[in-house]
């Protein structure tokens, strides 16, 4: 009787170290998340534009197909080199997150340049609907890697733990739970407009088809400020983490130049505000600098970075 009540005080101990570390894991991969919220939603917001011309029954295929493409980026390729890079080379995550914050700056930079001197070469959509498929798909799955690349960057660089197998359980839980909500999240703003359509059409109550209209009506509205957080977010994040590695680096300037304006802003405001002014002057500050970066590198790339591509990677 004493063996077994020693098993099950065992198994109780197990037990609790197990809920334990779920517990941490949780935690830290929702701490982690947050840090990447920034490319979480400009993930969110660049997704819809891939199913756009498409018929209504092929939309949630589409998204079905990116979604299980970045699940392989994130897990199958991603997550290792996250690994290897926290184990052999850590130093190089501030460097490799400044590329990220870089390539962040330059995206949101060119939409606002295309925006106002171009048209958007996507927004018609011709040809074979199969094959035009098939390339969209390989496309978002493209631009998704590097969205997911910096995503998992952040995160690693945010969990606080010596242990390799917690790490790794940390980077799965964000990998899979922000492909659930990003993906989950673009499912449902390409199948509103349906939603709509289909309570405008066939609901029994009078308020519930004027909302059905009001949501078809809305949609295109609801797309267009999309667009523009996430471009916004971009600039954000991209600013960020490029004046947060450079602190990591030795250069702390940047960041208490800019930590200094917070805190002026914020020291003439009632004690209520003066975290959201705080946060303001500093989301801000971080979001002109990417603008400025991002300018900077649009002739980087397309003079040096884009033929050199193209030199090397087949077409």
């Amino acid at each position: 009787m004493s063996g077994l009540l020693a098993l099950l005080d065992d198994v109780a101990a197990i037990a609790k170290v197990a809920a334990a570390s779920v517990d941490d894991v949780i935690g830290q991969a929702t701490k982690a998340g947050a840090k990447a919220a920034g490319a979480v939603i400009d993930d969110a917001a660049v997704s819809p534009k891939y199913v756009q011309g498409f018929a209504p029954a092929r939309e949630l295929p589409i998204v079905g197909k990116i979604a299980w493409g970045s699940i392989r980026n994130k897990v199958l390729i991603l997550l290792p080199l996250a690994l290897l890079l926290s184990v052999f080379a850590p130093w190089l995550i501030p460097p490799l997150l400044m590329l990220g914050g870089g390539y962040l700056c330059y995206e949101g930079a060119e939409k606002i340049v295309h925006a106002f001197g171009h048209k958007d070469p996507h927004s018609k959509a011709s040809g074979d609907p199969a094959h035009l498929e098939e390339e969209k798909v390989k496309g978002a799955i493209k631009t998704d890697f590097i969205l997911s690349a910096e995503i998992m960057t952040i995160a690693l660089a945010a969990i606080e733990t010596d242990s390799l197998w917690m790490r790794a359980l940390v980077l799965l839980v964000v990998a899979i739970g922000i492909t659930a909500v990003v993906y989950g999240a673009v499912a449902l703003i390409v199948k509103a407009d349906d939603v709509g359509l289909f309570m405008a059409k066939s609901g029994n109550l009078g308020l519930t088809r004027m909302v059905g209209r009001g949501v078809v009506a809305g949609m295109p509205k609801f797309l267009f400020v999309l667009t523009w957080v996430g471009t916004a977010a971009m600039l954000w994040v991209g600013g960020q983490i490029i004046v947060h590695a450079l602190g990591q680096l030795g250069w702390h300037g940047p960041e208490d130049l800019i930590h200094g304006w917070a805190v002026a802003a914020s020291a003439g405001v009632a004690d209520g505000w003066q975290g959201i002014v705080a946060w303001v002057v500093t989301a801000g500050s971080d979001g002109i600098l990417g603008f400025f970066i991002g300018l900077a590198l649009i002739p980087v790339v397309a003079k040096v970075i884009k033929p050199i591509t193209a030199a090397v990677l087949p077409a």
